[in-house]
C-alpha cells in the first residue's frame, strides 16, 4: 500500500517538537510524500503555540519542495462534552483540522464520559478527522467510536507513535480498533505524528496493524493527496450547510 499523505505531523511550534516546518517537508518529499498536514497543537497544551500562531497560519506557502502544505492544528478536547480549545474563529479559516485527546489538556473519566468527549467532538462540524483513539490513557468504546465513524464519516487515525517501543501498551487497543473499523467500514487515516524531521511518513507500525487485521485499502483516505483534498472539500461544503 502506497501511502502519498502524511497528515499528523508537528513543528517546533508544539514546544515538544524538534523539526521546523521546512525540515518536516523536505523529509516529506524525499519519502515522496505529496501532501504534508503541519498540525501542531492547541493551545492548551503546555508549550503549544498561542492563538495567534493560529490566525497567521495563511502566510505559510502552499508547497514547499514539492510538498502541498496543509496548515492547520491538533485541537485538544478539554472537557467532557468535547469542547475544542479553538475557537470558532479560527478553526473556520484552517485547512485542516485534527482532534484528539491528551492527559494534560483533559482531566480524564470513566469510559461513558471520556467516550462522550470523543464522540461529541467527532461530531463537531469543524472537525475534519479524530486521532489516536487507541492510547491506553483513556478508556472508551472503541466500537461505538468505530460505528460513529462509518455512520458520520469522520476518518478515525491508526497512529504510528503510539505503536512505537517507547510507548507501551497501545498495540491491543489500536487492533482491537482496526478490527472495529474493518467490521463497520469506516473511514481511517494513517498518521506518522512525527515529532522529529526523521519520523516523518513513517507509517510501518501502523501499516503492520491494518495488514493484520485486515484493512481494506478503500478505506485508507490517505493513500492520495486527491482523496484528501476531496474529502475536505465535501466536508467545508457540508459545514456550510449545518452553520
Amino acid at each position: 500500500m502506497d501511502i502519498k499523505v502524511d497528515l499528523h505531523t508537528h513543528t517546533v511550534s508544539s514546544g515538544h517538537a524538534y523539526s521546523t516546518l521546512s525540515e518536516n517537508a523536505l523529509a516529506a518529499s524525499r519519502k515522496g510524500i505529496e501532501l504534508l498536514g503541519m498540525t501542531d497543537h492547541g493551545p492548551s497544551m503546555p508549550g503549544a503555540p498561542q492563538l495567534y500562531h493560529f490566525g497567521n497560519l495563511s502566510i505559510l506557502p502552499e508547497d514547499l519542495y514539492g510538498v502541498r502544505i496543509l496548515p492547520g492544528v491538533e485541537a485538544n478536547i478539554t472537557n467532557y462534552d468535547g469542547r475544542l480549545d479553538i475557537p470558532i474563529e479560527y478553526l473556520s479559516r484552517m485547512k485542516l483540522v485534527l482532534v484528539g485527546l491528551h492527559e494534560i489538556c483533559y482531566p480524564g473519566g470513566t469510559s461513558e464520559q471520556n467516550t462522550k468527549a470523543y464522540t461529541r467532538a467527532m461530531r463537531n462540524p469543524y472537525t475534519d478527522m479524530m486521532v489516536h483513539p487507541g492510547r491506553p490513557q483513556f478508556d472508551m468504546d472503541l466500537e461505538l467510536i468505530a460505528h460513529m465513524s462509518a455512520q458520520l464519516n469522520v476518518p478515525v487515525e491508526i497512529n504510528n507513535s503510539s505503536l512505537a517501543k517507547e510507548k507501551r501498551g497501545a498495540w491491543d487497543n489500536c487492533r482491537r480498533f482496526a478490527r472495529y473499523m474493518v467490521q463497520y467500514k469506516g473511514p481511517v487515516i494513517l498518521g506518522s505524528d512525527a515529532h522529529f524531521w526523521d519520523r516523518v511518513g513513517d507509517f510501518s507500525h501502523a501499516l503492520e496493524l491494518i495488514h493484520e487485521v485486515g484493512v481494506q485499502e478503500h478505506q485508507i483516505l490517505n493513500t492520495s493527496p486527491e482523496r484528501v483534498l476531496e474529502y475536505l472539500a465535501t466536508r467545508r461544503k457540508n459545514r456550510l450547510r449545518i452553520t
